[in-house]
């Protein structure tokens, strides 16, 4: 059952309810709501004060399994990025342990401290992810209301399963947060790992259902994914972490969240601003047109689909190299382009993409660390990844330039960086080819 039909359940069944049951419910309630001092009391309070709903958490007198659930989760919210849970716990047990009484005020006090943590802890679930770049913005998360949260808590046919879904949003953030709570309880550290902490808020937007695409930056490697399993991988290249491509911006291949729709065969290659200033201005000041020509460079017009191709003597190359004048300068497709014959567009800011690879370049797929790009990502195996996207194989006879081909269904890419590794019941983590991991990870973790 989908979110919004839970929420239209819930709110009929509030409608529903006939008015002795909310007297009933007014009579057994405290005079005055007492707070249990969470964050999200003001907007629970509200929730309750408007609606005539019995307790979320407690079925008659007893206990529902989901709220001891959900103390458990508070437990190791620390890792969650709620530095305060095991406080938060430890204030639903003295609750829920005072509701055991069977005292109507006691109940209702519980219940609602319940409330307030469930809603703190989805809206910190659900919270934007640091550091991400969305290609469009319904991709962005949106924190829902605290009623919205409790209606859905309220018409869920199984409340201890929609706890259990909310605390592990997929397989990758479970199996990380899981290993690591393991460790720290065998430890005795109350503090998580901050490299921990960082690499689930990195991991905790992708789905649990359905086909993905992630690329991890840090191990250098492709992913896809269906329904939660990991179904093929394959070697990348991706930005430059500084130690190859000196004297030149920050290359490192950002964050992004964002959709494929279609696979372009034969691409163009474009020169970057960055490439141009840097490289191929000065290349020319020194050999003139011969270097252009030995690399299929051509100068174009414009960059609409019909410019057309001008002198290079026409640009100001020196204007080009002061970062003054801009130019496109384009390689058609053929076997020495750059793209290589495939190229997997997705919408954002920094026009990052995931591209095959020339015959010139394949060496690099043999080195250990392999950021070596100027922020795109450099794939392995361009066809096995269209084959699975569009669900055949990449027909050679089509010649045409930059020609698109659809995909059935929009297939989201996460572009990400994860260093934390589960293996055999302990975590262990990549080396930060990024420097994006916080510091202080071995004091943390008690190493």
């Amino acid at each position: 059952m989908t979110k919004r039909a839970l929420l239209c359940a819930a709110v009929a069944a509030l409608a529903a309810f006939p008015t002795t049951t909310g007297v009933a419910l007014a009579q057994n309630a405290p005079t005055a709501y007492q707070s249990a001092g969470f964050p999200t009391a003001g907007q629970v309070s509200a929730f309750y004060a408007s609606s005539r709903l019995g307790p979320i958490w407690f079925q008659g007198n007893a206990l529902k399994p989901a709220a001891t659930d959900l103390i458990a989760v508070m437990q190791r919210a620390p890792l969650d990025g709620i530095a305060a849970g095991p406080q938060y716990a430890a204030q639903l047990q003295q609750a829920v342990q005072a509701a055991a009484t069977g005292s109507p005020q006691a109940i209702a006090f519980a219940d609602r401290s319940l409330s307030e943590a469930f809603v703190l802890y989805v809206q910190s679930m659900e919270r934007p992810i640091t550091g991400m770049t969305y290609g469009y913005e319904y991709l962005r998360p949106k924190v829902s209301s605290a009623d919205k949260i409790l209606a859905i808590a309220a018409g869920v046919p199984n409340l201890q399963q929609h706890v259990e879904q909310i605390a592990n949003p997929n397989s990758i953030y479970a199996g990380i947060r899981n290993t690591a709570w393991s460790q720290m309880q065998a430890s005795g550290v109350t503090t998580p790992d901050p490299r921990v902490v960082a690499n689930l808020e990195r991991v905790r937007g992708m789905p649990s259902k359905g086909r993905f695409v992630m690329v991890n930056s840090a191990n250098q490697t492709l992913y896809m994914y269906n329904d939660n399993v990991p179904v093929g991988s394959m070697k990348i290249v991706v930005g430059d972490n500084g130690e190859h491509l000196k004297n030149r911006p920050d290359t490192r291949t950002p964050l992004i969240t964002s959709t494929m729709h279609y696979v372009i065969h034969n691409p163009y290659w474009n020169a970057s601003d960055v490439l141009l200033r840097l490289n191929i201005a000065p290349r020319y000041a020194a050999e003139g047109d011969s270097y252009l020509k030995a690399r299929g460079f051509r100068v174009m017009s414009d960059w609409t689909h019909d410019a057309k191709e001008l002198p290079a003597s026409s640009v100001d190359w020196a204007g080009v190299r002061a970062g003054k004048v801009s130019v496109r300068i384009r390689q058609d497709p053929g076997p020495d382009n750059f793209m290589g014959e495939l190229k997997f567009p997705f919408a954002n800011p920094q026009d990052i993409y995931l591209h095959d690879t020339d015959p010139a370049d394949r060496k690099l797929f043999s080195l250990a660390q392999r950021t070596r790009s100027n922020g795109c990502v450099r794939l392995e195996n361009a066809h096995g990844l269209a084959t699975w996207l569009l669900g055949h194989a990449p027909d050679p006879s089509i010649k045409q330039a930059e020609y698109p081909e659809q995909m059935a269904r929009g297939v989201p890419v996460f572009v990400t960086y994860i260093t934390a590794q589960p293996d055999n019941g302990k975590l262990t983590f990549l080396k930060d080819v990024y420097g994006w991991d916080p510091a202080g990870g071995a004091r943390a973790s008690g190493k």
